[in-house]
């Protein structure tokens, strides 16, 4: 559901992720791409006002979005960084206490 919206263009960009996109240098179209090539890695069922999910695109970006009323809502999108997650990209590292 994630790509056939996205291929349809029915994506919504808040101001806040648009923010966030500026501040750490990643564009919109590696946003697109990373949905477009990417998996779902983390599934977030109870999040309001809609249930989202964590892609991990083939660009080695992550990218949190969710949808509702037949639409793609980017949420946030970052670089994963090794020390808070493993080489793989996929699994949280677990903090030490």
């Amino acid at each position: 559901m994630l790509k056939k919206l996205c291929q349809e263009n029915a994506i919504r960009w808040t101001n806040h992720v648009m923010q966030r996109l500026i501040q750490r240098g990643i564009a919109v179209s590696e946003v697109i791409e990373a949905i477009m090539t990417g998996t779902v890695i983390e599934d977030y069922p109870d999040d309001y006002p809609y249930p989202s999910c964590l892609v991990l695109g083939g660009n080695k970006l992550h990218v949190v979005c969710g949808i509702g009323s037949d639409k793609l809502w980017i949420i946030t999108a970052y670089r994963p960084t090794l020390d808070k997650w493993e080489p793989d990209l996929q699994t949280r590292r677990r903090s030490e206490s």
